[in-house]
């Protein structure tokens, strides 16, 4: 699967999960049905993750043709997301913190 097959929501995911600073493992965490209007004063687009999203994530994940490897694991409608350092999950991943959330408020 292709970055040009990705739905918008997902490649907003993703996006975030390159963005590594210091060579330091980042976590993205959302919730399926996250939507965000645009605030131009705090510089945020758009973005909406809906069910279609995570499915094309699902599918990057596994199929990419880039070569880089990631761990998805979702519990109901909250999925964490992590681009993996040399291919290997890490011992212990609630020692990393999450870089950015895309969280529905309750």
């Amino acid at each position: 699967m292709e970055w040009s097959d990705l739905t918008e929501g997902a490649k907003a995911v993703l996006e975030q999960t390159r963005n590594i600073k210091n060579d330091k493992i980042q976590i993205v965490e959302f919730d399926v049905g996250f939507t965000q209007e645009a605030d131009i004063e705090e510089g945020y687009d758009p973005i909406s993750i809906q069910e279609e999203d995570y499915q094309s994530l699902k599918q990057y994940t596994q199929q990419n043709e880039y070569g880089e490897k990631y761990h998805m694991a979702r519990n109901k409608k909250t999925v964490k997301i992590i681009l993996l350092e040399k291919g290997k999950i890490p011992d212990n991943l609630s020692d990393i913190p999450v870089f950015r959330e895309y969280k529905i408020e309750q």
